[in-house]
């Protein structure tokens, strides 16, 4: 049990069926051409997806640290763009959309755009010195969360010092967007709580 962070494919993303989520696909077209924008049309990402899997990440280390430096960082609208959200899509959205429409554990469905996240998670790895070409790229199903907590992480900041070895759960949650964006960006699916 716990929440996951999980990549939706399209016939997830405009399926009504339980675990469907056509009603936020139709509510976000709505919302995007009242903005007077296109609509989100699912576009096949520039890289196939892995065929080992869909991005699959656990949230289970405790965000304090991580929502501390988020504090110190990042203005309150960048970080309520950061991981205020319930929906990331491959859209640009200069701002979050609210959709009053209930999700998987909130009364209402946020969404933000994966550049606009992407361009903050970069931001934050690079504050903390993040050896990126070290972290898993998510590749398979909960390849982060497993090397975050099952001593991966721990061994490589032994190995390459810095701010980001100080607190490996901080780490964790900066990977998890920085990753959770590029997927979305690179695969052009949205990504959900469940």
């Amino acid at each position: 049990m716990g929440v996951y962070l999980v990549s939706v494919d399209r016939r997830e993303w405009y399926g009504a069926d339980e675990g469907g989520h056509a009603h936020v696909a139709s509510a976000l077209d709505d919302e995007l051409r009242r903005r007077g924008l296109p609509p989100y049309e699912w576009v096949s990402g520039t890289v196939p997806a892995p065929a080992r899997g869909w991005f699959e990440e656990k949230i289970s280390p405790p965000m304090a640290g991580f929502d501390a430096l988020c504090g110190a960082r990042l203005t309150e609208a960048e970080r309520e763009t950061l991981y205020g959200w319930t929906v990331l899509v491959p859209v640009s959205l200069e701002e979050r959309i609210l959709l009053p429409l209930g999700s998987a554990y909130a009364d209402e469905t946020v969404i933000a755009g994966a550049p606009q996240v992407l361009a903050l998670a970069e931001r934050l790895a690079e504050d903390l010195r993040m050896p990126l070409d070290a972290i898993p790229a998510a590749g398979t199903n909960l390849e982060l969360t497993v090397w975050f907590l099952e001593g991966g992480a721990a061994k490589a900041a032994a190995a390459r010092p810095g701010p980001w070895g100080d607190d490996l759960d901080t780490a964790f949650y900066v990977a998890l967007y920085l990753r959770a964006a590029r997927y979305a960006v690179r695969h052009g699916c949205p990504l959900v709580y469940m």
